[in-house]
């Protein structure tokens, strides 16, 4: 039984990584982003276009801290070449809502006729565009992306009413390149 373990990423051609004490810095042709990677027991460097993740004892959490590196590392380098977007309905059956968006917040006007406006809040480094019924959201970071995708979806949540009849809200039908049924 080996008493090591070791992963290697392959870095594709067009992106640039760099390596800082615990944060990776990758770059790509749609953008840049970065992400700390802290664990004592594992280490990460790279050599040559290849990231190698070293852990010294082949346990279970290593194990586990390994994967989730190399599944962070790969959704880093896959959202700097394609980046990605999530697509939100906008459903307003009982009440005509307004969506509206400025640099930081996305605003949601007359929700079931109520006076207060509704606002959720925009991740920094994402792009939210309103297509008349359809919102868009994209980025590089994937967690950034899908953080704004939840705000806004969270904003319009409806408590003690019918969920079969009261429908309005701004709901996910996408998700970074997959369709929601």
């Amino acid at each position: 039984m080996s008493t090591k373990i070791e992963r290697t990423i392959e870095i594709p051609k067009g992106v640039e990584v760099t390596l800082k004490s615990n944060f990776i810095e990758v770059k790509g042709p749609k953008g840049e982003t970065k992400k700390r990677l802290a664990e004592p027991s594992v280490s990460v460097k790279r050599e040559g276009n290849v990231i190698i993740l070293n852990a010294d004892k082949n346990s279970k959490k290593e194990k586990r801290i390994i994967n989730t590196f190399v599944a962070h590392i790969k959704n880093l380098m896959h959202g700097v070449t394609e980046g990605y977007e999530y697509t939100l309905k906008i459903c307003s059956g009982h009440f005509p809502m307004t969506v509206t968006t400025d640099q930081k917040n996305i605003v949601v006007k007359n929700f079931l006729g109520e006076k207060v406006e509704r606002i959720a809040k925009i991740a920094p480094h994402t792009k939210v565009d309103i297509k008349g019924d359809v919102i868009v959201i994209s980025g590089v970071n994937k967690e950034e992306v899908g953080q704004t995708a939840s705000n806004i979806e969270q904003s319009t949540r409806i408590t003690n009413r019918d969920r079969r009849i009261f429908m309005d809200g701004l709901w996910i039908t996408s998700k970074a390149g997959r369709k929601m049924e």
